[in-house]
């Protein structure tokens, strides 16, 4: 594949709804062939609290959901570390960035949270706001 477009939680809360934005982008992707991901805990942190079921479902069915393995989680402590981050505040982007790096690149990330995650991710990752 010829690149990974990573959606952060608000990345994937926006997916869910519809939000033109984070469509076109993921269209977009499709399009080219690039794979659209993110990781299982970010499923859980995304906002969901307005969305049908069905939606999420078929939001996840589109997009590749990414476990949060122990070479995941030890990949973040080591970001997260070198960062002076931790705590549950900082858990979820860690692993989003270990996942981003571990990535067929070029990699770009969706998310609100622009300074942590370029931070985390460093410079051969694209990181934009949505």
């Amino acid at each position: 594949m010829p690149g990974t477009l990573i959606l952060d939680s608000e990345g994937l809360s926006k997916l869910y709804l519809k939000d033109r934005t984070v469509v076109a982008f993921v269209q977009a992707a499709e399009k080219e062939g690039i794979r659209v991901a993110t990781t299982a805990m970010t499923t859980l942190e995304a906002d969901y609290a307005r969305v049908h079921p069905a939606r999420i479902r078929w939001v996840l069915s589109r997009v590749d959901v990414l476990d949060v393995t122990g070479k995941v989680a030890k990949e973040a402590a080591v970001l997260l570390r070198e960062q002076y981050l931790h705590g549950h505040k900082y858990a979820i982007d860690g692993a989003l960035a270990a996942v981003a790096r571990m990535a067929v690149g070029p990699v770009t990330v969706l998310t609100s949270d622009v300074e942590d995650i370029r931070l985390l991710c460093g410079p051969r990752i694209e990181v934009i706001k949505v």
